[in-house]
């Protein structure tokens, strides 16, 4: 029986959820989509919760949609429509970042280069639907919407792999990249590349979103990023905390869309995972926040940053492990001079001058 046909047969699980985990993983294509849409959830919840923590959601939104362009050009050009989406998402990332300056992309770089790249988009889609669509009419809305179900075991192993690598890369660059977004100022005084950092980020960002497309589809993919993420950030203001709750939660909504899938055949899968992670966000906000312990960085809602001295000492190991506020070089003054703000002894002056101890 093919995996299509085997969505629709009656579950034979019973009342037992072993049993009927057992029934649901004994399908090929199951273990294909697990095994693709955890690493990929995995990747898009650790970029995401930065994306989320940096204000670029909206960047998030347009590499999407990049990722639907890049993929009809490989398309139209008669080429694996992979290497579009990749090229053009992490080209672009990486442009977006280069554009905004100091290490974050701004909505109007975003939004010029949105609107430029879904008229490339209508080109691309208008030229393949003319003249190279004749052998795989579907593309189009694979693209789209995905197709985690339609992924052969090479395929799922490639996506899995190349996710397990971009997962590496966020957790190589993510304490400076989470000292350069909690305080960039001190970050670049204690020597963080905080503009290299936001390209980089970016077209991590970029390359996430091409490898997402083809498990929830370019169109659905923001909410594979954001809503994780935000309903992470609500739940706890520990950033590393929250890093992992949102990597954990994004691979819940994946794993909890293909199996509501698994039962109700009728609801397509890419739904299925959006509408669980967008749950999680809406039980989220409900939820009492998990408040940090003594001595521990936070996120405090409303704040631009947390105190200057966390935030310092949470990008140490960024700047060799020194301690960029106390000696003095966060503000970039010689060692030995006070700090900005810190009161010297105080010396009553009168009109003969300054008093001497024991003077009236």
């Amino acid at each position: 029986m093919s995996g299509l046909a085997a969505l629709g047969v009656l579950r034979t699980g019973g009342h037992d959820p072993a049993s009927g985990l057992a029934h649901m993983l004994s399908h090929p294509f199951i273990v294909h989509a697990l095994v693709a849409g955890t690493a990929v959830a995995a990747v898009c919840g650790l970029a995401g919760y930065f994306v989320v923590l940096r204000g670029q959601v909206f960047a998030g939104d347009a590499l999407g949609h990049v990722a639907y362009t890049g993929a009809l050009a490989a398309l139209a050009a008669g080429i694996d429509p992979r290497l579009g989406l990749f090229a053009a998402t992490i080209a672009v990332g990486f442009g977006l970042g280069l554009l905004g300056g100091r290490g974050a992309a701004n909505d109007v770089a975003i939004g010029t280069i949105f609107a430029w790249v879904l008229g490339l988009g209508v080109f691309f889609l208008a030229y393949y639907t003319t003249h190279a669509s004749t052998g795989n009419s579907t593309a189009n809305v694979t693209v789209l919407f995905g197709s985690i179900f339609g992924l052969s075991a090479g395929a799922a192993a490639t996506a899995a792999l190349i996710a397990v690598g971009l997962t590496a890369l966020l957790l190589l660059i993510g304490r400076p990249l989470m000292f350069a977004t909690l305080d960039p100022a001190v970050a670049v005084a204690a020597g963080v590349p905080v503009r290299l950092l936001g390209p980089l980020f970016l077209a991590l960002v970029g390359a996430t979103a091409a490898e997402a497309t083809q498990v929830i589809g370019a169109l659905l993919l923001l909410g594979l990023l954001a809503a994780p993420a935000a309903a992470a950030q609500h739940l706890t203001d520990r950033p590393w905390t929250g890093l992992w709750l949102s990597a954990g939660l994004a691979v819940t909504s994946v794993w909890a869309g293909v199996t509501i899938t698994y039962a109700a055949p009728r609801i397509p899968a890419s739904f299925a995972i959006i509408a669980v992670a967008t749950a999680l966000y809406a039980t989220a906000l409900l939820t009492p926040r998990l408040r940090a312990g003594p001595g521990r960085t936070t996120i405090r809602p409303g704040a631009a940053s947390p105190d200057p001295s966390r935030a310092a000492a949470a990008g140490r190991s960024a700047s060799g492990g020194r301690d960029a506020v106390s000696d003095g070089r966060d503000l970039g003054r010689p060692r030995g001079r006070p700090a900005v703000g810190r009161r010297r002894p105080a010396v009553a002056v009168a009109a003969g001058g300054p008093r001497r101890p024991g003077r009236r």
